[in-house]
């Protein structure tokens, strides 16, 4: 069965190999997915152009992937919401509860899973 091949926003993307959101960068790649990695001082990450922010970005975003904190991704909340992605997934360690209240307000699904795992099960 062939997956749906989908736009993937990483915000906390990063360059260095040993952090999840390099390694999931990775797999997304691997797995063909449509990449945006979002990160203020990178210009690129493995051959991809990094996005400085998420109000730069104008496609229509299937999943947006967090790799940053609370205290990070609550001065992104209007961003997040205005980007309007299909679903976030809340990565170990990204909960934030503020994020939630206006992800659900706007009608934003949500998950608390890992995207590696996800892409590694099949279940992304």
């Amino acid at each position: 069965m062939k997956k749906r091949i989908q736009t993937v926003v990483v915000l906390g993307a990063s360059n260095k190999a040993h952090r999840y959101s390099y390694k999931a960068i990775k797999l997304l790649k691997q797995y063909g997915h449509n990449i945006i990695p979002v990160h203020p001082k990178l210009s690129d990450i493995d051959g991809l152009s990094v996005i400085e922010n998420l109000s730069n970005i104008h496609d229509k975003v299937d999943t947006l992937t967090l790799y940053i904190g609370e205290e990070r991704s609550k001065l992104l909340i209007d961003d997040i919401i205005a980007l309007k992605p299909k679903r976030v997934i809340f990565n170990p360690g990204t909960e934030s509860k503020k994020l939630v209240k206006k992800l659900s307000q706007s009608e934003i699904p949500f998950i608390y899973d890992c995207t590696l795992i996800m892409l590694e099960s099949n279940q992304f």
